[in-house]
């Protein structure tokens, strides 16, 4: 870990004691963070290169956080790769960015295994090529027994998609008979989405400036606290995410209810 980080793991430490009487403060971790990796277009513009060159280089920033996480006290990390919607860019962009995928699926296999990371897919695999499913397959199965860090990948996902394609099982199931309509609530439904095994995100944070969602994570982010950094995804470092979960830990969670 780097002196920086440890500072600001310090400080999240602190931010967490400081307040230690003051039960509406949440002063723990999130215990899952998602993000929504925005910015590597623009980051590649700016320098006067292809647009998949900021996607290289985004690539490379989700292995510093990835390897941030553990130590910061952060179990499950979701991260957007590919939405729904991603699929008008151009033809050139959606090509190179599947094999952007293809390429770190293969060479970062081995070292998330050794790491301890258990990773998982999430998103409609319909429309994928069967040898880059099979890859996404493959390395769920290698990396299944991993507890470290749970990293979820959403390709292919969009919160719309995976609500509909949720109902349709759920429908089937009650025309199975399988589930009774009137036993269908927040709880059940649950159990058809994509992250029926994920803990819902404690934190979402969106990068570049943009304050959306941008389709991610619909339900599960209901009571998620948010924020929206203006870094770049390719400039987002484990300090500024450091310093983040330190804010988080200062925030006051109510899910609906009041303090005294």
């Amino acid at each position: 870990m780097t002196r920086r980080l440890r500072v600001s793991k310090q400080r999240l430490c602190r931010s967490r004691q400081s307040k230690k009487g003051d039960t509406r403060m949440s002063r723990s971790n999130p215990a899952h963070v998602a993000i929504i990796m925005d910015g590597n277009g623009r980051w590649a513009k700016m320098r006067g290169r292809p647009r998949l060159v900021g996607h290289h280089a985004g690539a490379a920033r989700v292995k510093e956080i990835a390897r941030a996480c553990p130590d910061l006290g952060v179990k499950y990390l979701t991260i957007f790769a590919f939405s729904t919607e991603n699929w008008k860019r151009t033809q050139t962009e959606v090509a190179g960015l599947m094999r952007l995928f293809r390429r770190y699926l293969t060479s970062e296999a081995k070292a998330l295994i050794k790491a301890g990371v258990r990773v998982r897919f999430i998103g409609d695999r319909v429309r994928l090529e069967p040898s880059l499913v099979e890859m996404m397959d493959n390395l769920e199965l290698m990396t299944a027994e991993n507890d470290k860090l749970h990293l979820t990948v959403a390709l292919n996902y969009g919160g719309r998609d995976e609500v509909s394609r949720a109902a349709k099982r759920l429908a089937h199931d009650v025309a199975a008979g399988k589930i009774k309509p009137a036993d269908i609530d927040d709880e059940t439904f649950p159990k058809y989405l994509d992250t029926y095994v994920l803990p819902d995100p404690d934190l979402v944070i969106r990068t570049s400036g943009e304050a959306r969602i941008s389709n991610f994570l619909l339900w599960q982010s209901a009571y998620s606290e948010y924020e929206f950094v203006n870094t770049l995804w390719p400039d987002f470092t484990a300090q500024e995410f450091a310093e983040i979960l330190a804010r988080y830990g200062l925030r006051e969670r109510r899910f609906g209810g009041v303090t005294a």
